[in-house]
């Protein structure tokens, strides 16, 4: 069965309905429900047509320290031929909804749900929809941080279909990580994976690191323990987890929990 990922589609709430919705914001965690998602939140970005896009995170003292993460949606025939304006960022792209076509020093990709674009910083690189219908995906940036001696990473375009699944030590399958980047591969100073719980599954632990997360839920709901609090999540729902953000969480089920996780990965702490 092909997984289903969820994507915001805008809109706007009646005047009928009550504010109260999930939406949190402390200097922890964040939570931005899909609800908040709507027409009068989103933005635009020079050089794309036909475009919009919810912000889901950004650079901001209190909040996010390491990346930007967008929801895009380009309508029929629009896209961009100079997506990044800013040189040494690297992208990942994950698209939930429609095709795109994606071309990187060259070479022409076709883009489907599920499909994943790591694009190295100064990559040249185009992005359009040339099918009849809207296409929603994510777009995750850094600005990298070069390490003399490594080389840059390359490019890597597949799909979700394509990569296998790394399950967990000992939690008989229910709890599974797909990576699309090589874990031991120093080049890279983060990763962008898909994980999957099985109803019922867990995080038995109070995980505290020093990675920051951003946390997209694709599909299915759980309850989330964000540093003191319990949080009910469900598909469409963001997250986002400051560096040492105690964390673990419960699958609600009736069917699979997956989100969409970036993570710095693989530098020294700047001193």
């Amino acid at each position: 069965m092909l997984p289903k990922y969820f994507s915001p589609t805008g809109g706007h709430p009646g005047q009928e309905q009550l504010l109260t919705d999930r939406a949190v914001f402390t200097d922890a965690y964040a939570v931005i429900p899909k609800g908040t998602m709507r027409d009068i939140v989103t933005s635009f970005l020079p050089f794309w047509s036909k475009t919009r896009l919810w912000v889901l995170s950004r650079p901001l003292s209190g909040f996010a320290e390491t990346f930007s993460q967008y929801i895009m949606e380009v309508a029929p025939g629009g896209g961009s031929d100079r997506p990044e304006t800013q040189s040494g960022v690297e992208s990942v792209l994950f698209v939930v909804e429609g095709q795109m076509r994606l071309t990187v020093d060259g070479a022409t990709y076709e883009l489907s749900p599920g499909g994943y674009a790591f694009l190295p910083p100064d990559a040249v690189w185009t992005l359009h929809n040339t099918s009849q219908a809207v296409s929603r995906f994510h777009w995750i940036r850094k600005t990298y941080e070069a390490v003399e001696g490594l080389p840059h990473p390359e490019t890597i375009v597949t799909n979700e279909q394509d990569v296998a699944p790394t399950v967990m030590p000992e939690t008989d399958g229910k709890w599974a990580t797909t990576r699309f980047v090589d874990p031991t591969d120093l080049r890279h100073d983060m990763h962008v994976t898909i994980v999957t719980f099985e109803p019922g599954a867990i995080i038995p632990f109070l995980e505290t690191h020093v990675m920051e997360h951003g946390l997209y839920v694709l599909e299915g709901k759980a309850v989330y323990r964000l540093n003191q609090d319990w949080v009910e999540v469900e598909a469409g729902d963001y997250m986002w987890l400051r560096a040492f953000c105690p964390q673990a969480c419960y699958a609600g089920g009736p069917g699979q929990f997956r989100y969409l996780l970036y993570k710095d990965v693989n530098r020294h702490m700047k001193l």
